[in-house]
């Protein structure tokens, strides 16, 4: 399996490339501000033909960029439709100060082929099986998928790419539009603590890590399990 990824240039967002193998079909995850010449190369160098961008959630940070990389090749984008209108308009995602920063109006189009995902559901795409799990907390519509390991440069049973809802030490912020402290408590409880220690945890900031090493180190992680609240995550990304 390949998967690689690298961090846009605005934010700091994982944009990730995942396929069973160089020469082969890929899924697109999270491609955000400035990572078009970049991800262009590394289709270019594995040889790959992408099928489909997966989002993670609606924050802009994570979706700028998918109508230009959808439209290039004719693909479709994933998105929970808790974050649907966040795709239609992401500045409904933005605190007022981050929507001063970006100047008001955005240079931003909505892509033209959108398919929703489902709490549960499983996508065959690229040769792929990706499994959905709905997580809200950081918005409404985030998401983690998890996908197969074997063959995977970490060679773990699983990978889960887990957009904002988990980092390496931390959490996604809950403080924005159509954030949720108590959402994200219960999806720390119930979608991310279930999950095995050596899965792989790619996130979209930041390293990636182990949900064994978050299990025994994220303070957030620790709090819920021990006492089913969590302390003020850290603000990373929009």
């Amino acid at each position: 399996m390949l998967i690689t990824g690298f961090p846009a240039p605005a934010f700091g967002t994982n944009c990730y490339v995942v396929a069973t193998g160089p020469g082969e079909q890929c899924v697109i995850v999270d491609p955000g501000i400035g990572v078009l010449d970049q991800l262009d190369a590394v289709v270019a160098e594995y040889r790959l033909h992408p099928a489909a961008v997966l989002l993670t959630h609606g924050h802009l940070d994570h979706t700028f960029s998918v109508a230009p990389v959808c439209g290039a090749r004719g693909v479709t984008a994933y998105v929970h439709p808790g974050d649907r209108e966040l795709l239609a308009d992401p500045a409904k995602g933005l605190s007022a100060d981050l929507a001063a920063m970006f100047g008001g109006r955005l240079p931003y189009t909505e892509p033209d082929d959108v398919a929703e995902l489902t709490d549960g559901g499983v996508l065959t795409l690229a040769g792929l099986e990706v499994t959905v799990d709905h997580a809200p907390g950081h918005t409404g519509g985030s998401v983690l998928f998890r996908l197969p390991g074997a063959g995977s440069p970490w060679e773990a049973e699983q990978v889960c790419l887990a957009g904002d809802v988990l980092f390496a030490g931390s959490i996604g912020r809950t403080d924005l539009p159509g954030g949720s402290l108590p959402a994200m408590m219960a999806s720390l409880r119930d979608k991310v603590l279930p999950l095995a220690d050596d899965t792989v945890v790619l996130p979209g900031h930041g390293p990636a890590t182990t949900i064994g090493r978050e299990r025994a180190d994220n303070p957030y992680l620790r709090e819920v399990a021990d006492l089913g609240v969590a302390p003020r995550a850290r603000q990373t990304g929009l």
